[in-house]
């Protein structure tokens, strides 16, 4: 499983700005972008009843997982189970596709399936849902604008429109949502081994401090 660094920053609209005119000068945006410069991100994210996976990020405990449900630009077609693994300050994603009746039937409570297909990362949320009883807990939806560069395999976000729902809303694209209570524009960095120079200075990265912000923690001020 490959790991990679991560830094986070939240900045202001302004800076925002800057950033995404810095960037598009070196960098290339992502082409599931390109239609409208942004793309919206709905996800399911899945806690236990003693909210761990909560807990553990608010704690800043080393080792850490939380596994969410994920589909873009509002279309139904295209859903990913994605498992957000943290180790010793390096994180990955693996990943699997779902299909719109399969995700119905978790968030029916309908899993017994699950483990009957090839699909490692479904089981092991199965597993979980099962032996720690793992359950929807909220919707996190935001906009994105990301930016891709070869070099280092990095991939620079900026975050915005933060919004929470109640996990029944999570298949309806239109369905009611809530904004953050704080207002924040956040910018993510990602990358393999290295992050380039010239991506430093496009997102003035030196200048900036970096923060432990949580979308699913912000998110469950409601719930």
């Amino acid at each position: 499983m490959d790991y990679r660094h991560e830094i986070k920053h939240i900045i202001s609209p302004g800076d925002a700005a800057a950033i995404r005119n810095n960037l598009s000068a070196v960098a290339k945006i992502d082409p599931h972008a390109a239609e409208k410069g942004y793309y919206r991100i709905r996800s399911l994210y899945f806690d236990d009843p003693a909210d761990t996976a909560l807990h553990e990020k608010l704690d800043g405990v080393n080792e850490r997982r939380k596994f969410r449900i994920r589909y873009y630009n509002d279309d139904l077609s295209y859903i990913m189970l994605e498992c957000k693994m943290k180790r010793d300050g390096v994180g990955c994603k693996p990943q699997e596709r779902l299909m719109l009746d399969e995700v119905k039937k978790i968030m029916a409570g309908d899993i017994g399936w699950m483990i009957t297909g090839k699909k490692p990362l479904l089981t092991a949320l199965y597993v979980d849902m099962k032996t720690r009883r793992l359950a929807p807990k909220t919707v996190v939806e935001y906009k994105r604008v990301p930016f891709i560069y070869g070099p280092g395999n990095v991939r620079v976000t900026i975050d915005w429109a933060i919004r929470t729902g109640p996990p029944r809303e999570f298949l309806n694209p239109d369905g009611l949502t809530l904004p953050i209570e704080d207002d924040v524009t956040l910018l993510e960095v990602k990358w393999d081994e290295y992050l380039p120079g010239v991506i430093r200075r496009a997102a003035a990265l030196r200048s900036r401090t970096p923060t432990a912000f949580s979308k699913y923690a912000a998110c469950r001020v409601y719930g």
